[in-house]
């Protein structure tokens, strides 16, 4: 593993996640930028917020690809003999958390992005499938419960390490852990407007409708 080829794998990656699909959605199908609309936020959230839900599940799922073409990448490098199969775990971390910062601060469209959440599930989905699982089990319960998608983003992360941790965890799985709490830490942080906003009743719930009339 050499730090050139890490390197050309992080830059591929995060220009993935730089890949602006709520503002490509927006402008393609109702001819809007979504990022002067609701919160103001380039993600699949503020897609459902504003534009209902067909737009905002074609925003999640390719959100979601995201961050799961970027762990791909990982396994692709292994299988190139770029990275040794002892460290794949890590590399499909930083490859994961370079296509997550690529959504929060994409390139192609001046660095505002979205909170990163659908990509952080695509990552984890390639990393241990089962608990992506476990974490959009506790996403979607939480948000019929609520209809925040905030604190239903952050329960579904914190859902991650706790899975991790309640399991029979491999000695590679112990980074997955830290690596779950930071995140989760940093979704909270990315959420504090809207964890105010519910505090102060003022927060908008989930829009479950097929489009928004204009």
């Amino acid at each position: 593993m050499t730090f050139e080829t890490i390197a050309i794998g992080v830059v591929l990656a995060y220009l993935l996640g730089s890949l602006p699909s709520s503002v490509w959605v927006g402008q393609a199908y109702h001819g809007i930028d979504i990022r002067d609309y609701g919160s103001g936020n380039a993600g699949a959230t503020n897609t459902f917020r504003v534009l209902g839900r067909k737009a905002g599940v074609l925003v999640m799922a390719m959100d979601v690809f995201k961050g799961l073409t970027a762990v791909t990448l990982a396994t692709v490098w292994m299988q190139l003999g770029f990275v040794p199969e002892t460290q794949i775990i890590l590399v499909k971390l930083i490859f994961g958390i370079s296509a997550v910062l690529g959504h929060i601060f994409p390139i192609y469209i001046g660095f505002r992005g979205g909170k990163g959440v659908a990509t952080l599930l695509g990552m984890v989905l390639g990393i241990n499938p089962l608990a992506a699982a476990i974490c959009v089990a506790v996403f979607m319960i939480v948000l019929l419960l609520t209809r925040y998608v905030s604190i239903s983003s952050i329960m579904g992360t914190l859902s991650f390490p706790l899975t991790l941790l309640l399991t029979d965890i491999q000695p590679n799985d112990q980074i997955l852990v830290v690596f779950g709490f930071i995140f989760s830490i940093a979704v909270i942080f990315t959420h504090k407007k809207n964890i105010l906003r519910i505090l102060n009743g003022t927060e908008n719930k989930a829009n479950f409708r097929t489009k928004k009339n204009r």
